[in-house]
């Protein structure tokens, strides 16, 4: 499914990212973007596969990308199975975890889901 607006654009920042955005989408990048950075203050922003991500000591801490029915949130496998059981009620994938626009996204647990994922890569 494509992007809503970035059709195949390629953004150098996330700033750029969002602003392709509707209004409405955006706050949901930004508000994500911040739980992110919330949950991993020493992360640094790039982007990657033409995504938003945050990268912690040279790895990929977490992509995200809007679509036109859902947030798609990349924080690689591992988290996503050591949080499988809070992560039923959405769609979910070996890497990836799709959340529904027309509903809130889960900040606190994507915060929990950041910051594990950011003390594993901090302790390798």
């Amino acid at each position: 499914m494509k992007e809503l607006t970035m059709e195949n654009k390629k953004p150098a920042t996330i700033d750029t990212y969002i602003a392709a955005f509707p209004v409405e989408v955006q706050a949901i990048l930004e508000s994500l973007r911040a739980a992110i950075r919330a949950a991993a203050p020493d992360a640094v922003e790039a982007i990657s596969y033409q995504m938003p991500t945050f990268k912690l000591k040279g790895k990929n801490l977490a992509h995200f990308a809007a679509y036109k029915h859902h947030i798609g949130f990349y924080p690689t496998p591992a988290p996503i199975e050591h949080f499988a059981e809070e992560l039923t009620p959405y769609k979910t994938s070996k890497g990836a975890v799709q959340f529904p626009l027309d509903q809130p996204l889960p900040f606190e647990l994507i915060k929990r889901i950041v910051a594990s994922h950011a003390k594993t890569i901090l302790q390798s």
